[in-house]
């Protein structure tokens, strides 16, 4: 479950970043989790990271390698694509976005193929965390420094978002961006490096599944990445905290139904939380309404 956990809520924190500031879902982002665990897999392969005796620094190479070259590609679907569409047609970006999904999919299909790409697991070594009862609770290497990961990257989200230069930009451009840019702030800029950031969170998702899992292929986000906008729309998207919420919601559902139901209905399970939430409240458990000045 924490797994999981940790996967949905790297993702909604991306999906919550570009909604936050321009007001529309970003369907690609789960395809940028896919291209960050292929980064992952090739980079752990090159580095020779399954039989290096200093494991740990190696992983934090692939992981910086993964979130630079999809935050890149973040960047550059902002000022490429979805930059010259936001002034256009409300429906346009959402299209685009779509187009890109796509589009990323078959490109992967096409360079690395349809079957899977797998990886050695590593740091499978397993701890004793409590013994309640005589009941021993385990985890591996693997699943504490999934954990630890993303507790640091939601962490320094969280302080760049209340500390910095950034985050202040951010706050006025998702206000009202018009009224940012006549007090000087470079909206185009805050929204591409909106962009990167939540490309980047989306990379590092992508690395748990890799890392964990061990397996990547060329449709592996398109799930995962709808499962994280649930995540994000359940907790509140537009919420950091939201996002970290739901991602636990969704994975405690997912492993509480795998575990004493219907394993084929466990999607359908999630999906219908959705809908539920979307009728009784839009705006998710953290989330509120605002206006925005566009």
């Amino acid at each position: 479950m924490a797994t999981l956990a940790c996967v949905y809520a790297l993702l909604a924190a991306g999906f919550t970043l570009v909604y936050g500031i321009i007001g529309k879902i970003n369907f690609a982002f789960g395809e940028m989790a896919m291209l960050g665990a292929y980064v992952s897999v090739i980079a752990t392969v090159l580095l020779g990271l399954a039989g290096a005796q200093e494991q740990t620094l190696g992983l934090l190479a692939v992981l910086a390698a993964a979130m630079l070259a999809t935050g890149a590609y973040g960047w550059v679907t902002d000022r490429l694509v979805f930059r010259p569409l936001r002034r256009r047609d409300s429906h346009a970006p959402l299209i685009a976005a779509i187009g890109l999904s796509i589009f990323l999919q078959e490109a992967v299909r096409l360079l690395q193929g349809t079957r899977d790409r797998w990886v050695q697991p590593l740091f499978g070594e397993r701890y004793l965390l409590a013994d309640p009862g005589g009941f021993p609770v385990y985890a591996t290497l693997r699943q504490i420094m999934v954990v630890g990961m993303a507790a640091v990257l939601l962490g320094g989200l969280a302080l760049l978002m209340r500390r910095s230069r950034y985050g202040r930009h951010y706050a006025a451009c998702a206000d009202d961006p018009r009224m940012a840019a006549l007090l000087g702030v470079n909206v185009d800029r805050t929204v591409a490096f909106s962009f990167a950031i939540g490309a980047a969170f989306a990379a590092a998702g992508g690395l748990v599944l890799a890392l964990y899992y061990g397996g990547v292929n060329a449709y592996m986000g398109f799930l995962v990445g709808f499962k994280a906008l649930t995540a994000a729309i359940v907790g509140g998207i537009g919420s950091v905290p939201g996002a970290i919420l739901g991602g636990l919601i969704i994975a405690g559902l997912e492993t509480f139904w795998s575990a004493y139901l219907t394993v084929a209905y466990k999607e359908v399970a999630i999906f219908a939380l959705l809908a539920l939430t979307l009728a009784l409240r839009p705006s998710g458990l953290l989330g509120r309404d605002r206006g925005r000045g566009d």
